[in-house]
């Protein structure tokens, strides 16, 4: 397992359904890159297992713009109580054994 820790502000883009974000620091998305080599999957999807606060979660992290974003669930955000534009302190956890 790879495991990144890093704090980012969310942010929303909104399409169809509004959607939440914490984007991975530019400093830190060679070490997703070269994880995403053997765990990618359609359209550079890498499966991760998150943690926020108290809430664990397992999602994908999205490329965006040469970097990735991780995708922040409704559910976490309420329990977490966490709103746009906040700072929020990730765990990720990147599985190489997929």
């Amino acid at each position: 397992m790879t495991a990144l820790e890093f704090t980012g502000e969310v942010w929303e883009w909104r399409g169809p359904a509004p959607y939440h974000f914490v984007s991975v620091p530019a400093d830190r998305c060679e070490e997703v890159r070269d994880a995403a080599e053997v765990v990618s999957y359609g359209w550079g999807m890498v499966p991760v297992s998150l943690r926020l606060g108290g809430t664990s979660w397992t999602t994908s992290l999205w490329p965006k713009d040469g970097g990735y974003v991780v995708p922040l669930k409704d559910a976490v955000r309420r329990a977490e109580r966490v709103e746009l534009g906040d700072l929020v302190t990730l765990t990720v956890q990147i599985s190489l054994d997929t």
